[in-house]
């Protein structure tokens, strides 16, 4: 697998690059009410690296991620996902860019109730107006390198809470995105599942090239990690 991404239609591919923010600020509220969650907030996140983003309640880890995954615009400063400078594109475009460029992992892998699986991965393509992912990616076969061949037709509520991340990681996966964002995948989950998850993400972003930023608060999971960060008050620090 090679760092070669696939952008939205006109614009440029770039391969060296899966995450970019340069000088962003978000500002929220208004009047006094005013509170700065990103303050001049600079980060790069190549193909291939699982970088951790750590620190206390408040500190704008959930902020970060919103920006990074394009839920949101920026104050001021630019976010790029694969070289796509996000505020340049309109609401349906950043849409687009979602669903077929980045990936989401939530705190308790948020499967649909009534689906497998296995059709957790085809609804996600189906939402991507894919079939099959870009580079050949078949569910079944996805969900056999997570670990979850033998449950692939098992629907969420059969599923224990770290094969449930599991299918979480491969459903994110399965369209080939630039960019993976995961929040808290450990939450739930005992100090050894936590120790598989996140070493499972790693695997996986170091096989399928994916620029990965992961929000944590278990320290004890951060040697699987290739990178960490910090976050106080808005700003970042090594």
């Amino acid at each position: 697998m090679t760092g070669t991404t696939q952008q939205a239609p006109g614009t440029t591919p770039t391969t060296t690059v899966g995450l970019e923010l340069d000088d962003v600020t978000l500002t929220l509220g208004d009047g006094d009410s005013t509170v700065t969650a990103l303050d001049h907030v600079s980060l790069t996140v190549p193909p291939g690296q699982l970088l951790a983003v750590v620190g206390p309640s408040g500190a704008g880890k959930s902020s970060l991620l919103a920006v990074a995954g394009a839920l949101g615009l920026p104050t001021a400063g630019v976010v790029r996902v694969a070289g796509v400078d996000v505020s340049a594109l309109n609401a349906a475009r950043r849409a687009d860019l979602r669903r077929r460029r980045i990936g989401f992992v939530f705190q308790s892998g948020n499967l649909l109730p009534a689906l497998t699986a296995v059709d957790q991965l085809r609804f996600a393509l189906h939402v991507a107006g894919e079939r099959v992912g870009r580079d050949g990616r078949d569910p079944r076969t996805l969900l056999g390198q997570v670990g979850m061949a033998h449950k692939a037709d098992r629907r969420p509520h059969e599923l224990s809470g770290g094969e449930r991340q599991r299918v979480g990681i491969a459903r994110a996966l399965v369209t080939a995105p630039a960019l993976l964002l995961v929040d808290e995948p450990t939450a739930a989950l005992d100090r050894a599942r936590s120790h598989e998850v996140v070493q499972l993400l790693a695997t996986e972003t170091h096989e399928y090239g994916v620029a990965t930023v992961m929000v944590t608060h278990d320290h004890d999971v951060l040697e699987h990690c290739d990178r960490v960060v910090e976050m106080e008050d808005g700003r970042l620090t090594a």
